[in-house]
């Protein structure tokens, strides 16, 4: 890849402006795309009912919006803190390993005492 290359993946290109007659047909087209795209979706008609709610109840539209936005935040914020609390503890293979080996050094040295006990046991006069 040569630099020239290099450089617009890293920066981009330059914004088109949509007076600018080398973008200007490439715009139009995009746009009337678009508006074709909303009228036969009716994300227009949506778009136009919730700005007609938005202006006549202001305040309203407010709460709504702001209270979706916070309940998301404290939603996120709970399931984060639910799942802090139940991680288990990482442990590597190697301690894993190491546990291994002490329960068993543990249960040999636990057995050889009960013999030891069992055998002086025996020893002893009843």
């Amino acid at each position: 890849m040569n630099i020239k290359g290099f450089r617009r993946m890293l920066f981009g290109e330059k914004m088109p402006d949509k007076n600018d007659p080398q973008y200007k047909e490439r715009y139009e087209r995009e746009v009337s795309f678009g508006r074709k795209f909303a009228q036969v979706t009716r994300i227009d008609k949506a778009a136009a009912k919730v700005q007609g709610f938005a202006n006549a109840h202001r305040t309203l539209f407010l709460v709504i919006v702001f209270g979706f936005a916070i309940g998301a935040f404290t939603w996120n914020i709970c399931r984060l803190t639910t799942a802090y609390r139940n991680s288990r503890a990482t442990r590597t293979a190697t301690e894993m390993q190491d546990s291994v080996l002490r329960e068993r050094h543990k249960r040999l040295q636990g057995g050889e005492i009960r013999e030891s006990r069992n055998e002086n046991r025996k020893n002893e006069p009843q």
